[in-house]
């Protein structure tokens, strides 16, 4: 299952304009030679793998917890905290379960754009209603829902970086792909 055309080169695009080095862009005789010479090179991002892992795990332990303390806690909120928090919990469930599809697509398959968009949700709405659940007194915050919520932002920290780190390797490894193919069938590159 991809993503729709549309929003798949549009992510691309972002991705490009956002990741692409300008001086790394012009690659000299030698690195092309170099980049033929190899077999097809694997680009995935071990950290972000691991982050992704851990956190699909940790995921269902931090929704069991979150849906136990908002139980526990709910005849204590006001009625627009009650609201907030299951709007909340819902948003943050459809979107951990988007993201972390992404990422995984997006790393091993090593597809920019699913990787951009994983990057995307987790800086813009994943990151943000976390730290709101977690700095935000007026929720009632119980020990155990600070100590997940913890665990998940440093998750979610953990794998912005990895996949800033990652979609920009990727983004060089496509650009440099998509330059070699314009001197594919040049003889003067093997000498």
């Amino acid at each position: 299952m991809d993503l729709p055309e549309p929003i798949r080169r549009r992510l691309g695009d972002f991705s490009r304009t956002v990741f692409v080095d300008p001086t790394h862009s012009r690659l000299s005789p030698e690195d092309h030679v170099t980049f033929l010479n190899q077999n097809r090179e694997v680009v995935s991002n071990l950290p972000l793998q691991m982050s992704l892992f851990f956190n699909l795990w940790f995921f269902p332990l931090w929704w069991i917890s979150e849906v136990v303390m908002l139980h526990l806690k709910y005849p204590a909120l006001p009625d627009y905290y009650k609201f907030i928090l299951i709007t909340i919990l819902i948003l943050m469930t459809l979107i951990e379960a988007i993201r972390l599809y992404l990422g995984y697509a997006g790393n091993l398959q090593e597809k920019v754009p699913e990787l951009a968009g994983f990057w995307l949700l987790s800086l813009l709405l994943q990151f943000p209603l976390t730290l709101f659940q977690l700095f935000n007194e007026a929720i009632l915050i119980q020990p155990l829902e600070r100590g997940v919520h913890i665990i998940l932002a440093l998750f979610i920290l953990a794998e912005a970086l990895s996949g800033f780190v990652a979609l920009r390797a990727m983004v060089r490894h496509t650009e440099s792909r998509f330059h070699l193919r314009q001197f594919n069938g040049i003889p003067e590159l093997g000498a």
